[in-house]
């Protein structure tokens, strides 16, 4: 702080090297400062570390003082796109809302912003009066309408810092996200987007600098890809449809459908060997995308809809909306994406009201059109953790003066699938990883992991890598879903470190080091990313 008018002569060359900033720099400030007023304090400088402000006492450059203000500081390195960033509020807020004034600071993503009214606390209110000059002459009427600032409220959050800190770590260098919920209350455990970033970096005086340098960041770490980005879900979708065709009675679990390396009609859909007829707990422990194409067409063309496709799609379509699909979950992230579920009418403007259940027939494997969020997959497992039902998915789990937290989070959603049928598809997910499935490598003895692979196809290269599971199967406590883009093969990626994951949350410890250390030490390819003009 300087008051221009008491400035004496000093040494502006140590001032601006202390300060780590040109002389001109100085010089500039102090010229502000003096248009403001000669009489009053101007702030010139801010944010300066400790070391810097002890100094500058030491000094007792005359005319200048310091001034402590609130500052935020973060306990650990984990964790940067979920906590967020707070930074100074900007004109358009300060015109939009009167609490703000210049200088302030705001929550600017992540919980910072969701539940800034909460942690910016309330305003202090001091009246004085004032001479000609504007200096303070002393309280008016003895202070009677003066105000003490209310101090922010505490936020407790319902994230395993540990679980978070070893998500991180086994995400490191590849891009990506990983979701965990506690299905019994929707409280979020882990959301780990990758690459992330030290959000003690964008606090201080380097936040600017910090700042431009994480965004210029090819991989874009500012950016939660648990809640912003849009994947197809590949086959962890084929649950839903498997859900959908019981529920329809379109399917039995004891039906069984041919795949002779895929479904053949039409263009086909490959599949990968395996056994040849499966039924419906087969087709889910071995992935097998015929069967659901099988049941896709099934569920589209049931005529009790209303005829061929059309009205059995938009059932279809019902089906998938009730599961938190192509809608936003209306977490307490604010900048959670919808996703995407494709309407009829779309496919009429696509091909001209020329179109079928074959025509669309990559959604009975969740590609397509299909847009889904990290977080609605690991919502999906909550659902089927539960047999039929989830609880918003939140970050936050008490704020001090609070009875509670929103009454949204409490309340059950229910989808239109009965909970008797969703055992079959358990026993399907329970046998991919125990018995004899796609993810029969990441079992662990006790803990009956019930998991689903998925390779989600990308256009712009190798396929992504996708796992969603939850343990154990009888009063789960934890799903994990994982992204990796680019990680090929759900089995290949996603699957070992949701596994390694469920087992560090449910007994404390992992004893699988080498399968951390493979994880660890997996090198993964992104010329989208990397290579300059993509």
């Amino acid at each position: 702080m300087v008051i221009p008018r008491d400035v004496e002569p000093f040494d502006t060359a140590f001032l601006a090297s202390t300060l780590g900033v040109s002389v001109p720099d100085v010089r500039k400030a102090l010229v502000k400062a003096e248009r403001y007023s000669r009489r009053r304090p101007s702030m010139i400088f801010k944010q300066l570390p400790k070391e810097v402000k002890l100094k500058l006492d030491e000094r007792h450059l005359v005319g200048f003082y310091t001034q402590y203000r609130t500052s935020r500081t973060y306990p650990r390195k984990i964790a940067g796109n979920l906590l967020g960033y707070i930074n100074e509020v900007d004109e358009a807020t300060i015109r939009r809302d009167p609490y703000y004034r210049m200088g302030d600071y705001i929550g600017k993503s992540g919980i910072e912003k969701s539940y800034e009214k909460y942690l910016r606390g309330t305003k202090g209110v001091k009246v004085e009066l004032v001479d000609v000059h504007g200096m303070p002459q002393g309280s008016y009427a003895d202070g009677r309408y003066d105000t003490l600032p209310v101090p922010g409220q505490a936020i407790t959050c319902t994230i395993d810092a540990g679980l978070q800190q070893l998500a991180e770590e086994l995400m490191a260098g590849k891009v990506g996200s990983v979701v965990a919920i506690e299905p019994a209350t929707g409280e979020i455990l882990v959301m780990a987007s990758s690459p992330s970033y030290d959000p003690d970096r964008l606090v201080g005086r380097d936040l600017g600098n910090n700042y431009m340098e994480l965004l210029r960041n090819r991989r874009h770490p500012l950016f939660n890809r648990a809640v912003m980005s849009r994947y197809p879900p590949g086959s962890t979708f084929k649950v839903v449809n498997g859900l959908i065709g019981l529920q329809e009675g379109v399917t039995r679990p004891e039906d069984l459908h041919p795949c002779h390396n895929g479904y053949t009609v039409g263009r086909g859909v490959k599949c990968h060997s395996h056994a040849s007829p499966l039924n419906l707990v087969q087709a889910t422990a071995n992935s097998c995308n015929a069967y659901f194409c099988y049941v896709l067409r099934d569920i589209m063309d049931n005529r009790k809809c209303g005829g061929i496709t059309k009205g059995g799609f938009d059932r279809w379509r019902e089906y998938v909306e009730s599961f938190g699909f192509g809608r936003k979950l209306d977490s307490d992230f604010w900048d959670e994406l919808a996703g995407y579920v494709p309407t009829s009418e779309f496919y009429d403007r696509r091909y001209r009201g020329s179109w079928n259940s074959l025509t669309v027939i990559s959604l009975a494997i969740g590609q397509g059109e299909l847009g889904v969020t990290p977080l609605q997959v690991a919502n999906l497992g909550a659902t089927i953790a539960n047999r039929g039902y989830y609880y918003i998915p939140h970050v936050v789990k008490k704020i001090a003066g609070q009875d509670s937290i929103d009454a949204r989070f409490y309340r059950k959603n229910y989808t239109m699938v009965d909970p008797k049928y969703f055992e079959p598809i358990v026993e399907g997910m329970y046998q991919a990883v125990n018995v004899a499935g796609t993810a029969t490598r990441f079992a662990v003895p006790g803990l009956d992991i019930c998991g689903k692979t998925g390779t989600a196809q990308n256009p712009a290269g190798a396929d992504h890598s996708t796992f969603l599971c939850f343990a154990p199967r009888d009063n789960p406590k934890i799903v994990v879903s994982v992204y990796v883009e680019h990680g090929r093969w759900g089995a290949t990626a996603a699957a070992p470190i949701a596994s390694l994951l469920v087992e560090q949350y449910l007994t404390d410890t992992i004893r699988r080091p080498e399968m951390v250390r493979q994880i660890k030490e997996m090198t993964i390819d992104y010329p989208m990313y990397d290579k300059r003009g993509k």
